[in-house]
């Protein structure tokens, strides 16, 4: 099947072949007839298989008729984070050049006077991240009751990332009577209840199981302990002894392990860039452009980079730490082997991930081999035996010369047990007159001196001047 026979139109059928491409994948030989049909479409299928054109071009034939009115845009895609949602915008781009049609782009560290002033001409095209979008409709700058088409895309990472309170109150706010696309890599019990209740009668197109993996991806385990320097050191053997390796990205769970193996792969002489959520819009951009431009080949990220980013020659990926949510695997190592080509993900297993490895594992319906010995058998000696700092190969603190201060404790108590006491002269007794009475406070509970002093009731001596002033008390007539 080619694209001509999908019905498109004639100037989206010129725009991608101009891009290079002749056969759809299978979401979108499957999706985009649908589409076109006005149908509520439900789309599942594994990452890397084009979903973003599956709705982008029949978007862009459909939205050939009719005008864009200010402030009301004709069409609203969700994302959830702001990577993809310029992603989108790029394929608007290079697949409406023979289009005149207005997109916007609504998401955060982005001025917001200038997204107003693009909303405000009128856009066809409205694509936003749902805490973006919800601030300029409570700021009164954009009504919602003129969308026709409402995508959501990545409906399992909104969920992740506590956007479905936003994604309800949103649909809420386009007409009924809309057209709703969903897309999403895998189907949790919780998103599925949700396209229930989203979506009218929809068509569901699943071109590949819930979760799976592509085939052209070589998948590994390899075994490490459990302390931050033991995995970096093993990282580091990682990415020296891999084969055919162009460029690789780095998987960690928290932000801030992103930003000290970042500093540790360049402190080694690893050429790296961080992604993270809590780097700026500029920042965020520069780092995936020198990434995608090859001038920095490692990409250290957070799964804020694992959702659809569209970077299409990432030859491994190094799953730092084991995903907490097997979900988040799929879509970390489904960042290479994209396009049919051959990739390869090796993921760090430490003492405590046995629980997550064995949800990867049921998730996917498969074994992943060891690169290695596995966890079980690596080594006693191999283990950590004690802990040590953050710093790589430091040693331990307190020891001096090679032994600790624990070590030389016994010999400094021996040394003071046999060395003799110094007679010392008796000490003269203190005048009668520089004697001072022992304290007697609140705080001196433990003593028992001023057990027989009689106890003090009222202020006792000490009563202030103005309470001893008679009170005349004047009679009520």
């Amino acid at each position: 099947m080619s694209f001509a026979e999908l019905g498109l139109s004639d100037k989206v059928q010129q725009a991608v072949s101009a891009a290079g491409y002749t056969d759809p994948t299978p979401i979108q030989a499957q999706a985009i007839p649908h589409v076109l049909a006005r149908r509520d479409v439900l789309g599942i299928a594994q990452t890397g298989t084009g979903k973003t054109a599956a709705f982008t071009l029949p978007m862009l034939t459909m939205l050939e008729t009719g005008r864009a009115r200010a402030r009301m845009p004709r069409t609203l895609i969700l994302e959830p984070t702001r990577e993809l949602a310029a992603q989108v915008q790029d394929n608007f781009d290079k697949y409406g050049v023979n289009h005149r049609l207005s997109v916007a782009l609504l998401i955060g560290g982005v001025s917001f006077g200038d997204q107003d002033a693009k909303i405000t001409r009128g856009v066809d095209v409205l694509i936003a991240t749902p805490g973006r979008l919800l601030d300029h409709f409570e700021r009164g700058k954009l009504l919602l009751s003129g969308v026709e088409l409402l995508v959501i895309d990545e409906a399992d990472r909104m969920l992740d990332m506590g956007f479905i309170p936003d994604i309800e109150r949103i649909v809420k706010l386009v007409p009924f009577t809309r057209q709703t696309l969903f897309f999403s890599a895998t189907m949790p019990p919780e998103i599925q209840r949700l396209a229930d209740a989203f979506l009218h009668n929809p068509v569901k197109v699943e071109v590949a199981r819930a979760a799976s993996t592509a085939a052209t991806i070589t998948q590994r385990l390899v075994a490490t302990g459990s302390e931050d320097y033991e995995k970096r050191e093993t990282l580091r053997e990682l990415i020296r002894g891999a084969t055919d390796l162009q460029n690789a990205i780095v998987f960690c769970n928290r932000k801030r392990d992103v930003a000290i193996l970042h500093r540790s792969l360049q402190k080694h002489g690893f050429g790296a860039v961080a992604l993270h959520g809590d780097m700026d819009q500029h920042a965020r951009m520069a780092a995936l452009d020198s990434f995608r431009t090859g001038e920095m080949p490692i990409l250290v990220a957070s799964d804020v980079a694992a959702r659809g980013l569209d970077i299409p020659a990432v030859s491994h990926v190094f799953n730092y730490d084991t995903p907490h949510h097997a979900e988040d695997y799929v879509h970390r190592i489904g960042r290479t082997g994209r396009a049919g080509r051959t990739g390869y993900s090796f993921t760090l297993v430490g003492p405590g991930d046995e629980k997550s490895l064995a949800a990867i594992e049921k998730l996917i319906g498969q074994s992943i081999e060891w690169e290695g010995p596995s966890l079980a058998e690596r080594p006693a000696s191999e283990r950590p035996s004690r802990r040590r700092g953050r710093g790589d190969e430091r040693p331990s603190r307190g020891r001096k010369g090679g032994r600790s201060h624990a070590e030389k404790r016994p010999e400094r108590e021996e040394e003071a047990i046999a060395a003799p006491r110094e007679e010392l002269p008796p000490r003269a007794p203190r005048p009668e007159r520089d004697r001072r009475p022992a304290r007697t406070t609140q705080g001196n509970r433990g003593r028992h001196d001023h057990d027989s002093e009689p106890p003090v009731v009222g202020l006792g001596d000490h009563v202030p001047a103005f309470l001893l002033r008679p009170v005349s008390i004047k009679k009520a007539k």
